[in-house]
C-alpha cells in the first residue's frame, strides 16, 4: 500500500464521521423544535384561568369631608369644692357611682353652728315677745314709738341671724346639684378641709354629650347651627351623626381656627374627656364610583384595580388600571377617577392576577351586596 492511498482512505473516513455528526445534530434539532412546538401548543390549549369575585362599579353621591379631632364633654360637668372650712363628718363619695339631685355627698361638722342656731332662735323668740309687749303698751300710750321701732329692729336682726346660721349649715352640707357620675375622690371622715378644697368631679349623666372640635376659618364659614357632622368613636365603628349647636364667634388669632360644639345623642355615649374623630362636610355633594375595599390594590406605582372585560374571542381577561381613590365608607371605597359606571372589577382574588390573564367569575352577589349596603 502506497502512502498516497493511505491518506486518501483516512480522508474518506473523516468525511464520513463529520457527515454522521451533522446528521445526528440535524435530527436532534428537528426533534427539539417539534417538542417546543408541541409544548407551546399544549400551553395555548391549557391556558390557566383564575377564579375571582366580580363587583359592578356603581355611582354614589358623597360629600367631601375634612377630619378634626374632638373632645367629648358632659352636658353638665363641675369640680366639687368646699365653700367653707371644716372637718368631714359624713361622706358618700363612691367613685363611679351615679347620684341623684339632692343627694348628700359630703357633710362637714356643724355642731358649733347648731348651738349658735339654738341660741339665735331663743334670742329671736325673746325679741318677738318684747316687740309684742311694747306694741300693746303703745296702744295705751304707755311707751314711745321709738322703743317699739327699736324692738322691731332687734327682732328682725335676730331672725336674720337665724337665716345666716342656717345658710352656713347648708353650705357645709354639700349635695349633688344634678344627676351625675362621681369621679375619683381622696376624702375621708375626720379629715380637715380648707375653704375651696377640691373634693371630686361630677359628670352629668344623660343620653347625649357635647363634642368640641376646631376647624379652619374657611371651613367654619361654611358651617351653621343645626348642620350635621359624623363622629367616629373608634376604628372599625360606624360613624354616629351629631348636630352642631354653636360656632364660636371668635377665630383664634394664633391658629386661625374656630371652635365648634356639636351634640351627640344615643345610648352609651363616649365618656367625657374621650378623643373622637369628627368628619365635617366641606362643599356640596359629588358623584364618585363605589367598589368594595378588597378590589383596590396599592403598590409603588399608586392605587390600581383589576378591570375585567371580554377580549376579541369573548373570553374574560383582567387588566390593571390606575385609579384615584377617595374616602372609605365601611366596606366600600370611593373612586374619584379611573372607573366608569357599569364596569366590572375583581373584588376578592385580585392579589393573584397579572395583566391579560383569563379570569372566571366565582360569584357576584357578595360584591353587589357590599356596594348596596
Amino acid at each position: 500500500m502506497t502512502p498516497t492511498s493511505f491518506v486518501s482512505r483516512r480522508g474518506v473516513a473523516s468525511l464520513a464521521l463529520i457527515l454522521s455528526v451533522l446528521g445526528v445534530g440535524l435530527l436532534l434539532f428537528g426533534w427539539k423544535r417539534h417538542a417546543n412546538a408541541s409544548a407551546a401548543a399544549s400551553a395555548v390549549a391549557f391556558e390557566p384561568v383564575e377564579l375571582v369575585t366580580l363587583a359592578t362599579v356603581v355611582p354614589l353621591q358623597h360629600n367631601n369631608t375634612t377630619t378634626a379631632i374632638g373632645t367629648v364633654l358632659a352636658l353638665r360637668s363641675i369640680t366639687l369644692r368646699t365653700e367653707l372650712a371644716g372637718t368631714v363628718r359624713y361622706l358618700t363619695l363612691e367613685p363611679g357611682a351615679i347620684v341623684q339631685p339632692g343627694t348628700v355627698l359630703v357633710a362637714l361638722d356643724v355642731s358649733v353652728e347648731r348651738a349658735e342656731l339654738a341660741a339665735a332662735r331663743a334670742q329671736a323668740d325673746l325679741a318677738a315677745t318684747t316687740l309684742g309687749r311694747l306694741e300693746r303698751l303703745r296702744t295705751h300710750q304707755a311707751t314711745s314709738q321709738e322703743e317699739v321701732d327699736q324692738a322691731r329692729a332687734q327682732r328682725d336682726v335676730a331672725f336674720a341671724r337665724i337665716t345666716q346660721i342656717e345658710a352656713t349649715i347648708a353650705k357645709k352640707t354639700i349635695r349633688a346639684p344634678f344627676r351625675a357620675r362621681v369621679g375619683i375622690a381622696d376624702v375621708h371622715p375626720g379629715q380637715y378641709l380648707n375653704e375651696g378644697a377640691e373634693l371630686t368631679t361630677l359628670q352629668g349623666v344623660a343620653d347625649a354629650v357635647h363634642v368640641d372640635f376646631e376647624v379652619s376659618q374657611a371651613v367654619a364659614a361654611s358651617l351653621h347651627e343645626g348642620a350635621r357632622v359624623s363622629i367616629v368613636t373608634a376604628d372599625g365603628v360606624a360613624p354616629i351623626e351629631a348636630r352642631i349647636l354653636a360656632i364660636d364667634a371668635r377665630v383664634d388669632p394664633t391658629t386661625r381656627n374656630a371652635k365648634v360644639r356639636a351634640q351627640l345623642g344615643g345610648h352609651n355615649p363616649p365618656a367625657p374627656g374621650s378623643s373622637v374623630r369628627v368628619q365635617v362636610p366641606v362643599g356640596g355633594p359629588v358623584t364618585a364610583m363605589a367598589i368594595p375595599v378588597s378590589a383596590l390594590r396599592k403598590g409603588p406605582g399608586g392605587d390600581h384595580v383589576w378591570v375585567v372585560s371580554a377580549d376579541s374571542t369573548g373570553k374574560s381577561r383582567a387588566h390593571s388600571r390606575p385609579v384615584v381613590s377617595g374616602p372609605v365608607l365601611g366596606d366600600t371605597v370611593l373612586i374619584l377617577d379611573g372607573l366608569t359606571d357599569g364596569e366590572q372589577v375583581a373584588a376578592s382574588g385580585s392579589f393573584k392576577l397579572r395583566d391579560a390573564i383569563r379570569v372566571e367569575a366565582q360569584s357576584t352577589s357578595a360584591a353587589t351586596a357590599v356596594i348596596q349596603k
